[in-house]
């Protein structure tokens, strides 16, 4: 038997501010509240076949590059049109050393946490 992925962690400073972005970007509900952590994940709740996040509040500050970060798909529009939609929801553009010629868009979040818009439309999901 192996593992399954239920939950991803990220520290950060504004739970309520990443909750928002994050829900608003993936078509997440806020799950729970616990001492100033806020999970959201899908309208199924925690232990389906896509993790929660849980957004936990820290004071510290970012010292370096996250050794992870995540990777997002379109599911209902091409990758031009969804980058415009997640520009508009507070995501700003990345510099991370890219030439240009790549399939996949660099972005930050309202935090600074560098994601990816991948290419493949994912349709069907979501």
């Amino acid at each position: 038997m192996a593992c399954h992925l239920s939950e991803l962690v990220l520290e950060c400073h504004d739970p309520a501010k990443l909750s928002e972005f994050w829900c608003a970007v993936l078509g997440y509900v806020e799950l729970d509240v616990d001492d100033g952590a806020i999970e959201i994940g899908p309208a199924s709740g925690f232990g389906g076949p896509a993790p929660t996040i849980v957004l936990s509040p820290t004071t510290e500050p970012r010292t370096a590059k996250s050794r992870l970060h995540f990777d997002v798909n379109a599911t209902d529009r091409d990758q031009a049109e969804e980058l415009q939609r997640l520009l508009s929801l507070g995501a700003r553009p990345a510099d991370v050393g890219q030439d240009g010629t790549e399939g996949w868009h660099v972005l930050q979040d309202p935090e600074g946490n560098e994601f990816c818009l991948l290419r493949t439309r994912l349709d069907g999901v979501g």
